[in-house]
């Protein structure tokens, strides 16, 4: 639960969550008393943009707000997410409220953390066919049973697991999503991946299940994947073929790996998101590993980051905006707002919003659910359904990257941490892509797909560029003094040849598997 509580001329977010004897998570709103070293405490500052200029209001936000029930050993929570509607206002949220929300993310450089989110494939081992829903509940509840992971349900359907700060759910196509805790150090963060692995595996043995490290489905079509019982997805399926050529494809045949990092303040927030859309096509291209569609060669290196390309282009991209000298979370918000909203999520059920807007809700204008007005949870799951190179959130999400075996797992948020956390390689990174122009960024975001770290640049390749950006994020590695620069040797050697695991993965099928498509499952197998 999040409180927004004004004092003075600035709102604070605090977090407090009150157990009732009944087992509910209880929020209670407090009067405008927080005593000024709490208020210090939780606010770098007013520059800092951790508190943020607004009206007088208080705002109460459950996270979740669920009652767990002991099954065993085993506690069931709600959905989660969406967040539950459990949110009590005094007053109408307004935009200020929406820049607030991001801003509350801001946190001084000793709080800063590690999140790596990473998505895998399941498949028969005998027959390499997609898992069914049926087999993956049967491995949800093995993993909640052996290793004591609390279940999130919708309806009466296993759709996810919990335990502390880390979450498993499944994407459409039932890729198995790990999002792990917010760590310190890279070495918590690949022991927790190996951790995660490790139980996988211990109930897949026996089912007969293997997972694929890879960016794009091999072998099988749209038609062969099974669907996830979840609602969100039912409204995106439907939506999806109305907005783009390639947005289920997105949905059923895609899996990345992704970084999420914090920032300290708003001048922070800027100069980190700068740099990560810059070379985000060079993470694209040191991560590329989606070369086959359907059994054969599609023609590109990353299909995963082609088909962000027209899959919805009102809440994908580049995001130019970013670079504008005005940009700021308001800015931000201000984009958001006007993305078309998918749903809203009320007593348990996905209400289909589609094509309406944020700034409608705020305005009670939504046709879909007439006259109510947005919770900052309805905020935040709208947030998630943005599909940047770089996301916004609390903190900033790292999305151009294709699915991988477990060393990239590891070595994808090294990457980021030691040029994002490292002042002197930010200023660098800054320095390098200064002159950068917006049809150059979007240049390579559009040919890095195809020709990797061969794309030309300027008066050389992107090899050259992405030579010096990795030396850069092993010196910020090696600065930051926990010994984690290792964690890049996994693209150290991508980057001193250029070619890309991609271009191996093409090697062997038109050497060794004799282009056949089935050797893929075994040489990714985690």
């Amino acid at each position: 639960m999040a409180l927004l509580s004004q004092m003075g001329s600035s709102y604070c977010i605090r977090t407090e969550i009150f157990r009732h004897k009944s087992g509910q998570n209880v929020g209670l709103i407090r009067e405008n008393n927080i005593e000024a070293a709490k208020l210090k405490e939780n606010c770098i500052g007013f520059s800092s943009m951790s508190c943020y200029s607004s009206r007088k209001t208080q705002i109460l936000h459950v996270d979740n707000a669920v009652v767990g029930h002991k099954r065993g050993h085993s506690v069931i929570v709600a959905a989660s997410p969406p967040t539950e509607d459990a949110v009590i206002a005094t007053e109408p949220l307004t935009k200020e409220d929406l820049v607030a929300y991001l801003a509350s993310g801001c946190k001084p450089k000793e709080k800063w953390r590690i999140g790596t989110e990473h998505e895998k494939f399941g498949f028969e081992l005998k027959t390499l066919r997609p898992m069914k829903y049926e087999q993956i509940a049967e491995l949800l509840n093995g993993i909640s049973e052996r290793f004591d992971w609390e279940k999130v349900m919708e309806g009466d359907k296993i759709i996810g697991l919990k335990q502390g700060k880390q979450s498993i759910s499944l994407e459409p196509g039932g890729q198995f999503e790990l999002s792990g805790a917010p760590l310190e150090t890279l070495h918590q963060t690949c022991a927790e991946v190996n951790s995660h692995l490790y139980q996988v595996k211990a109930v897949t043995e026996e089912m007969g299940i293997g997972f694929l490290g890879i960016g794009f489905q091999p072998k099988w079509r749209i038609k062969d994947i099974p669907i996830m019982p979840k609602g969100r997805y039912e409204i995106m399926r439907n939506y999806m073929p109305k907005v783009g050529t390639l947005g289920l494809d997105m949905m059923f045949r895609t899996c990345t790996v992704q970084v999420n990092l914090d920032f300290s303040s708003e001048a922070d927030m800027i100069r980190k998101f700068r740099a990560g859309l810059a070379l985000q096509p060079i993470a694209t291209a040191l991560f590329a590993n989606s070369p086959f569609t359907e059994g054969k060669p599609n023609g590109f290196l990353s299909m995963r980051s082609q088909i962000w390309t027209d899959t919805d282009n009102n809440r994908t991209g580049m995001l130019p905006f970013v670079f504008d000298d005005s940009f700021g979370f308001e800015q931000y918000v201000d984009y958001a707002l006007d993305v078309p909203m998918y749903f809203v999520y009320r007593k348990k059920k996905y209400i289909d919003c589609t094509g309406m807007t944020f700034r409608d809700f705020l305005a009670g204008k939504l046709s879909c659910i007439p006259g109510e007005l947005p919770t900052l949870n309805d905020w935040e799951n709208h947030l998630t359904t943005i599909f940047p190179e770089v996301r916004l959130k609390r903190y900033l999400e790292m999305r151009g990257a294709d699915g991988g075996p477990w060393r990239r797992l590891c070595a994808l948020p090294a990457f980021w941490v030691g040029i994002l956390y490292d002042e002197v390689a930010l200023q660098n990174v800054l320095d390098i892509t200064a002159d950068w122009t917006p049809e150059e960024r979007q240049m390579l975001r559009n040919k890095v797909p195809i020709t990797g770290l061969k794309t030309p640049f300027r008066d050389g390749l992107l090899k050259h560029v992405a030579q010096d950006v990795v030396k850069l994020a092993k010196d910020g590695l090696e600065r930051r003094g926990f010994k984690e620069s290792g964690f890049l040797n996994e693209v150290a050697e991508v980057v001193r040849t250029g070619v890309t695991p991609a271009e191996r993965l093409l090697e062997l099928y038109n050497g060794k598997w004799g282009q056949q498509i089935d050797p893929v499952f075994e040489e990714l197998l985690y």
